[in-house]
């Protein structure tokens, strides 16, 4: 069993490391290459950091431990709003909260941590039913996430496309670094699958012929899951402030790195997790 702990560990730590140093580094580039705008920079990296949960879920859900892949997500997402919460405080950032986009969407983090901790209550986190209503509800979260920044984010919106605008044009070469972003961005995705596949394969070895607990397995895994987000909400702020630029930027990046995270994990990844558990 040991040797089976180790490589799960091993797996599962590439995962992150690979999602940490290549993924979010290179959408960052990405983003910032094509000048694009904290929210959208924030839910991009969103998207990215979510990378890990997908295929931990995909795997888990393939081999049957349905019960790992729930609390993966229960995990992941109470772990990531004590992380961000935990860069907001580090970077002095409270007043951001005044805000009023980044108070809505703060709400809507927490019900994302709500909901499942109800539906694990309830014993109904893995009815098939529950699928088109989340896909619903992912609708909603982003119909409210966009309307609330057009509504309450305008001035930030206004002063960031003035300092593009000075800065001007693109530099030439960017897009050839913009192909070289896909590029890796690509085989970055082909080297998590394989990964993936492994990490599938130790955990069923651990639940089946080693009996430890899915739910368990599934907490760990929502800890190690969630550190690409810990290095985006510190760097997200960071970033902002060593450009001696409006420092909400950089809560309203991280914010919706966090909100874009919790709601895939939880509407997106786990409907996948409970749609792919029912046809295998």
């Amino acid at each position: 069993m040991f040797f089976e702990i180790v490589r799960f560990v091993l797996y599962a730590g590439l995962i992150v490391l690979i999602a940490k140093y290549i993924l979010v580094v290179t959408l960052r580039k990405l983003a910032e290459n094509l000048n694009l705008k904290p929210k959208t920079v924030g839910d991009i990296a969103g998207y990215a950091t979510s990378v890990p949960e997908l295929l931990t879920i995909s795997i888990s859900s393939m081999n049957g431990l349905i019960s790992t892949s729930i609390f993966n997500i229960v995990s992941s997402n109470i772990i990531n709003f004590i992380q961000y919460m935990a860069s907001i405080l580090f970077h002095k950032n409270r007043k951001a909260f005044e805000n009023k986009a980044i108070k809505i969407d703060l709400v809507m983090v927490i019900i994302t941590i709500m909901i499942p901790i109800f539906l694990v209550w309830k014993k109904i986190e893995i009815q098939i039913g529950i699928v088109p209503i989340f896909l619903l509800l992912y609708a909603l979260s982003q119909f409210i996430n966009h309307n609330v920044h057009k509504l309450y984010l305008q001035k930030e919106d206004i002063q960031l496309m003035k300092k593009i605008e000075e800065e001007g044009k693109n530099e030439k070469g960017n897009t050839r670094k913009t192909v070289i972003y896909i590029f890796t961005l690509i085989v970055t995705g082909i080297l998590l699958y394989v990964i993936g596949e492994l990490l599938g394969e130790t955990l069923d070895e651990l639940c089946n012929q080693f009996k430890i607990s899915q739910t368990i397995i599934g907490i760990l895994l929502g800890f190690i899951t969630s550190i690409p987000e810990l290095i985006t909400f510190f760097e997200a702020q960071k970033h902002y402030k060593a450009q001696k630029e409006d420092e909400v930027l950089g809560v309203v990046e991280a914010t919706n790195n966090l909100l874009t995270s919790n709601v895939l994990n939880l509407f997106i990844i786990q409907s996948i997790g409970i749609l792919i558990y029912y046809l295998i």
